[in-house]
């Protein structure tokens, strides 16, 4: 998961922490006069000293901008009078330069008062995108993953894919989904299945027992807010909920709601496992029954490969789709190595914005995740990575 800090602006220009914003305008204005005094009588350019708070209204303060309105203007009036005084700019020009200060300054608190707002609304999507996908310590459960999401609007910054993992007194359970449609509504409805997730995973303990309440929380959210006017009626959500039980640790319980199969990656190779023949979280009801619970070898040294439709829909520029498995395949060929999970979703990530050059037509999300191989007392890698 891309870590961003929304929590306070930062200036635009910066060397060694501190802002340097206050060095282009001081460098134009330097120049102006030097200029100026150089050229002659007859090319007069101190005029152009207007430009200067207007770069600094781009870059800087409003309390800077406002600095060098001043001191443009009594530049201005400090170089003109070198001159004599058929060859001065003239009162004219002295109001451009006034004018274009203070025209300077008022777009530099406007600029400042909009650039507040995003950071706030930033900072409102960064906790809500915190709420719905939080923060997993690595190793979790006696688990090591690691996992990126890549919202197709960069600006969001959350969408309808979703992960999380519980560990509890029936061992961890690992849920990964995609909620159809976009905006809010995507949102609540994966907060409301990561909600249940987390208390029923804890506490149940048939992992058919953890679906069936995923199932249940989906029609009661989708009943509450068609209730409220909102045209959720037809909403549903993919999702693959996995259990790791402590007493098999060569074999993983899985249920899949129509999601894409998981990937079991290994040092020989890749296998894919049974495929999301079930109904979606919200279908249940149409298809008369849930998906049924499948247990499945894993072994020790294979990691599970999770991802969203915007991972295997994701196109290139002729159209075709990119070759997940292919790619995977080459290169755990090339390096078995690469089967641990940060690696893997590196892989992943970087080849999904190779094959569309960075074109994502939906919110993807890449998870990996595997049984604790470090040893004891050796500190763990994060396993978060940075888009």
């Amino acid at each position: 998961m891309t870590e961003i800090e929304y929590g306070r602006q930062r200036p635009l220009l910066r060397a060694r922490g501190r802002s340097i914003a206050w060095l282009p305008p001081l460098l134009l204005l330097t120049g102006v006069i030097l200029l100026d005094l150089d050229t002659g009588e007859n090319f007069r350019i101190i005029t152009w000293i207007v430009l200067v708070p207007g770069i600094a209204a781009a870059i800087c303060g409003v309390w800077t901008t406002a600095v060098y309105s001043v001191l443009s203007l009594v530049t201005y009036v400090a170089v003109d009078s070198v001159w004599p005084d058929q060859y001065r700019a003239g009162f004219a020009n002295f109001l451009l330069v006034a004018l274009g200060g203070l025209l300077a300054t008022l777009a530099a608190a406007v600029r400042v008062r909009q650039e507040r707002k995003v950071l706030h609304i930033r900072d409102i999507a960064e906790t809500t995108r915190r709420t719905v996908l939080r923060p997993l310590p690595v190793p979790f459960g006696g688990l090591e993953h690691a996992g990126v999401y890549l919202a197709a609007d960069v600006d969001a910054r959350v969408g309808g894919d979703f992960y999380d993992i519980q560990p509890g007194p029936h061992g961890t359970r690992l849920l990964v989904g995609d909620v159809q449609g976009k905006g809010l509504g995507a949102v609540e409805t994966a907060a409301a299945l990561l909600g249940t997730f987390r208390e029923a995973g804890y506490h149940e303990r048939d992992l058919a027992t953890v679906a069936a309440r995923l199932e249940t929380r989906m029609l009661r959210h989708r009943s509450h807010t068609t209730a409220l006017g909102h045209h959720d009626g037809d909403r549903f959500a993919t999702a693959v909920l996995i259990a790791f039980p402590e007493d098999s640790p060569e074999t993983i319980e899985m249920v899949n709601f129509g999601h894409e199969p998981p990937l079991a990656v290994g040092p020989r190779g890749l296998r894919e496992l049974p495929s999301g023949d079930g109904a979606p979280l919200g279908f249940g009801d149409l298809a008369g029954t849930l998906p049924p619970v499948r247990r499945v070898p894993l072994a020790a040294d294979e990691t599970l490969l999770l991802v969203t439709d915007g991972v295997t829909e994701a196109r290139d520029r002729p159209g075709a789709f990119y070759p997940l498995a292919r790619d995977i395949a080459g290169a755990v060929a090339d390096d078995p190595g690469r089967t641990e999970p940060r690696l893997l979703v590196r892989r992943v990530r970087d080849g999904v914005l190779r094959h569309s050059r960075g074109r994502l037509e939906d919110d993807t999300t890449v998870f990996a995740v595997r049984r604790a191989q470090h040893a004891v007392g050796e500190p763990p890698e994060r396993g978060r990575l940075r888009a």
